[in-house]
């Protein structure tokens, strides 16, 4: 089997080896053995799951609000309540459900701002 990459639409296209060279147009290229094993890798390559998406969207939260982590370990020094919403966002019941995410309190919205 012969490999052939389209630059324009970034497509793959196989050609048995005693294909005649006419039936492959000029504008496909040529692809070399590792080209073709890393074009089967990626192809391959599971999808994300919902729980992944939810976890990323999680961690993105977490490092955008990084400055809490600070105010949260100050509330545990003083030994006051804290806010633990998004933190244990993947052990809720609800959890990977995007409809459910737990929302930021308001007074945060108003530090960002």
């Amino acid at each position: 089997m012969k490999y052939f990459h389209n630059p324009e639409t970034n497509e793959v296209h196989a050609y048995d080896d005693d294909a005649p060279g006419y039936f492959i147009p000029s504008s496909l290229l040529p692809m070399s053995e590792t080209q073709v094993q890393a074009y089967i890798e990626s192809a391959t390559t599971a999808l994300p799951t919902k729980e992944d998406t939810e976890r990323e969207w999680r961690d993105n939260e977490l490092t955008s609000l990084m400055w809490l982590r600070e105010r949260h370990r100050d509330q545990l020094e003083i030994q006051t309540p804290t806010s633990q919403a998004l933190r244990d966002w993947p052990q809720s019941v609800d959890f990977p459900d995007a409809d459910v995410r737990p929302l930021a309190p308001p007074w945060i919205a108003k530090q960002v701002q």
